[in-house]
């Protein structure tokens, strides 16, 4: 007998509205399915049996089902092949590499009907991240085609997220085909980095404020502040269009990071600190300190929604901060990647900073991750970077 999954009339109801994940609290019944097998999906809704198509499924994650396909399509290696060609071929149609970029998303999980594969194209290395048992599983499958398609010079597992030990997977990095040095030069938007593909945070970058970056550009000039600024992404890239630059970072690994990239893009008019970005933005206004363009590009303060509310509050605190030291007629792009904290609730965060300040702010963009990070229609989770762009009147 196939793997069988039946589900309940709710999860029957969550996958007709076009979410491809089933929680474990909707799963009725399990027929021969293992670790991370392919299994047929039914609803038992209603004393009846319906067929849903085919998915991925977890005997330990609470997402026990991540939908592949709604049709009677057979799951072969033809399947996945096909997958990965779409992903590859849209990349191409975007055109990342003509805008002087080497490093970029070349398969979004859901967003590329790939669920929970991820893999960041670095130059000519591939880092991928398997994040559930199916796509741990089918890692080889993966790889080949992969080598196939890009025929990179190397291939690196980073599966190192903690997501993967709620799947009963260890944490690991591991060196999947050829050869990847430790540091890896890349360009992104005509700003070159080098970084740690094998330690750096993610797969090395953020790949997915490129686009955010070179729209902050245009908007950039005169002080900037770049708080989190981590690799420098929106330092490196604004500092051509402003007098002088601040980036701020807690880790002194990541300053020496800025400093070596300034260095190497022959860039003089950046200073950088070794901060608490909530403690510096703080002294920066006691001290009378003004600035045309800020940055706030916190990393995810609500990774889940029991940490909402002091997320909010932590978003609040360096927004009216920022509004503060902010001078009339400057710009304030503030992003949150925190997928918990939605846009609404993220408009209504600044909204209230603006009260408090006081300070009247108009909002001239909202932005958001960049294409090559698709968002799939009718999942919220795959929309989790959000990008405001204001300025301030007064």
């Amino acid at each position: 007998m196939n793997p069988t999954v039946t589900i309940t009339k709710r999860g029957e109801d969550r996958i007709l509205r076009g979410h491809p994940w089933v929680y474990r609290s909707d799963i009725a019944a399990v027929t021969d399915a293992g670790a991370g097998e392919i299994v047929r999906v039914v609803s038992g809704g209603g004393g009846r049996h319906r067929h849903l198509g085919s998915a991925m499924y977890s005997d330990r994650s609470e997402i026990a089902i991540r939908m592949l396909t709604r049709s009677d399509e057979p799951i072969n290696d033809g399947f996945w092949r096909g997958r990965l060609e779409q992903a590859i071929s849209y990349r191409s149609a975007i055109q990342i590499e003509s805008t002087e970029t080497t490093a970029y998303r070349l398969v979004h999980g859901e967003g590329d009907l790939l669920p929970s594969l991820i893999v960041d194209r670095y130059g000519e290395y591939l880092v991928l991240q398997a994040l559930s048992q199916a796509t741990d599983r089918l890692q080889p499958v993966f790889v080949r085609h992969l080598i196939e398609l890009t025929q990179p010079t190397g291939v690196l597992a980073r599966n190192d997220p903690r997501v993967r030990l709620l799947e009963g997977l260890e944490q690991e990095v591991t060196l999947l085909s050829g050869e990847v040095p430790d540091r890896v030069a890349v360009r992104e938007g005509g700003i070159e980095y080098e970084i740690d593909v094998w330690r750096g945070q993610k797969t090395g970058l953020f790949l997915d404020q490129r686009e955010n970056r070179l729209a902050a550009r245009s908007w950039a000039r005169g002080r900037l502040l770049d708080c989190f600024s981590y690799h420098g992404g929106f330092a490196l890239a604004l500092a051509s269009s402003c007098e002088s630059v601040l980036a701020l970072d807690i880790s002194e690994e990541a300053v020496a990071s800025i400093r070596a990239n300034a260095a190497r893009n022959r860039i003089a008019n950046l200073d950088v600190r070794t901060a608490n970005v909530f403690d510096e933005l703080r002294e920066l206004d006691r001290a009378g300190e003004r600035f045309d363009t800020i940055v706030l590009d916190p990393p995810a303060f609500a990774k889940n929604k029991a940490a909402v509310t002091k997320a909010a509050s932590g978003y609040k605190e360096i927004n009216l901060r920022a509004m503060k030291l902010l001078a009339p007629g400057g710009v304030l792009v503030t992003c949150s990647c925190s997928y918990n904290v939605d846009e609404e609730l993220f408009g209504a965060i600044i909204q209230q900073a603006a009260a408090d300040a006081p300070a009247d702010m108009v909002l001239v963009e909202k932005r958001m991750q960049g294409r090559d990070h698709p968002v799939l229609v009718g999942v919220p989770e795959t929309h989790y970077l959000k990008c405001f762009i204001l300025r301030k009147l007064r």
